[in-house]
């Protein structure tokens, strides 16, 4: 991405300069890119993207919000954090030989990637193939990598038409806004298709739902620069006003809005799909963490410590029992939880019971299931679970998606049917 902020004149020399000497300087010159969206001191140095970085762009069609998410396993939550907030998916392949297979593979990032960012209700997806002149921009390897993902795509969820492919070089700046750099005759010799540019001008906006009640599950939450608290994260529902007063659950305290900010621009509201900054005043900052959600005072979500869940199991090598120990993820929210009972395996294309109470879920499965949160430690088994707000998806769709890890894998993802208590 940061090849691609350069070529379109959101990064400007200076920095450029100073991020490739920087990162030579620590023997990771081959990051100098990265550095222009990962810039704590802890990835510059790991050479890995660890949190969510948000940059704006502009094409000649669309103002698109980057939300850069990890791709290393070790940073999964954060993914899932970035990957609830998108409305369409940029997933980067690397086409060399043994590194795309590697990620595709059965466990492969690639692979867990698309169900996860599928699983959370995105719809549309971009692959750039990078790195193709490091395969002498072989058509053939293009050709292959594009017939396997596309497969794969098509089998997880996403339709052909809205499925796109690209190949680029990123280091060279190729096929990113223009085929005029160094390497493009070899790629022009055999593609005449668009730029990544292109097709990120060609993505569709999905429907907003303004017309509900306010729902801004909360990703981030840091001091202000001058009075009030910050929090970031993408409006699941409704319109913010400044001026407006905001309850924040789980728990009691409200807090007014003093100001709001969109693409770094302040703005007098925001509406549903907008990924926006929320000021915060009369509220003390311990009653805030990352995923509160914020909501208007007379339209509360409901606290769950149990609810109904229809759920699809991914290809797992060891079978879902009763009883099982696993992570909810519900935005930037991770919790403790257990499959406290399986009702029903169900048909995917129809919902109808194809057989009720079974003792496993095995992978591929359908099933309606019943989950319970848990206290957070082995040490106090009697403490209370502490419950998390949620929502129904047929009440609000992006409030009542899950996702289920086990063992720092993604095994299961779904939709929450009811609360149950």
């Amino acid at each position: 991405m940061g090849r691609l902020l350069y070529e379109l004149g959101y990064v400007d020399e200076k920095t450029r300069v100073a991020n490739e000497r920087g990162s030579s300087k620590v023997g990771k010159g081959s990051f100098s890119w990265a550095w222009g969206l990962d810039e704590t001191t802890e990835e510059r140095e790991r050479g890995i993207t660890m949190d969510i970085a948000l940059q704006s762009l502009t094409t000649p069609r669309r103002q698109i919000t980057i939300l850069d998410a990890p791709g290393h396993k070790d940073f999964i939550p954060n993914m899932i954090s970035g990957a609830s907030q998108a409305d369409c998916a940029l997933l980067v392949v690397d086409a060399a030989t043994g590194e795309f297979e590697a990620g595709f593979d059965r466990g492969g990032q690639t692979r867990e990637h698309v169900l996860l960012v599928r699983s959370l209700g995105v719809s549309q997806v971009i692959v750039a193939v990078n790195k193709m002149d490091q395969v002498n921009w072989a058509e053939s390897r293009y050709d292959e990598i594009r017939r396997l993902l596309k497969a794969f795509l098509g089998q997880s969820g996403f339709h052909p038409s809205k499925i796109g492919f690209v190949p680029v070089a990123a280091m060279l700046g190729v096929n990113l806004v223009d085929r005029s750099s160094e390497g493009a005759p070899a790629l022009t010799s055999w593609y005449n298709g668009p730029t990544l540019v292109d097709l990120l001008d060609q993505l569709e906006p999905p429907a907003r739902d303004i017309e509900s009640p306010l729902r801004i599950p909360v990703c981030n939450v840091f001091k202000g620069q001058s009075s009030g608290i910050g929090v970031s994260g993408r409006i699941c529902g409704g319109i913010v006003q400044v001026g407006e007063r905001v309850r924040i659950l789980p728990g009691d305290e409200t807090a007014v809005v003093r100001s709001i900010e969109v693409d770094e621009i302040n703005v007098p509201w925001a509406a549903a799909g907008s990924n926006a900054t929320l000021y915060l005043v009369a509220i003390d900052p311990i009653y805030l963490a990352v995923g509160s959600i914020l909501c208007p005072p007379g339209s509360l979500v409901p606290l769950a410590t149990a609810f109904s869940a229809r759920i699809i199991v991914f290809d797992i090598q060891v079978p879902i029992t009763v009883g099982a120990s696993i992570e909810l993820f519900h935005h930037s929210r991770d919790v403790p939880a257990t499959l406290s009972r399986l009702v029903a395996t169900t048909d995917r294309a129809s919902g109808s019971v194809v057989k009720k109470n079974p003792r496993v879920l095995s992978r591929g499965t359908s099933a309606e299931v019943e989950i319970t949160l848990r206290a957070g430690t082995l040490s106090t088994p009697s403490a209370v679970a502490r419950p998390i707000p949620l929502e129904p998806f047929s009440v609000n769709k992006d409030m009542g998606r899950i996702l289920v890890r086990r063992g720092g894998e993604t095994i299961a993802a779904g939709i929450v049917l009811s609360v149950i208590a």
